[in-house]
């Protein structure tokens, strides 16, 4: 009796460029410190004058 083939494998497929992970994680937190809006103005700080533009 003949033997069964075994299963075929999916093709691979081809690596990318490759990335280190502290390249990946540098661009990680520059893009969370753009997408993140600056913090509000603390409200003790506020003295209701504004200042005049130069």
């Amino acid at each position: 009796m003949p033997t069964p083939h075994p299963p075929a494998r999916p093709e691979r497929i081809p690596a990318g460029p490759h990335v280190s992970m502290r390249d990946l994680l540098a661009s990680c937190a520059a893009a969370k410190a753009i997408s993140t809006p600056p913090p509000a103005p603390d409200p003790a700080e506020y003295t209701g004058t504004h200042r005049k533009a130069a």
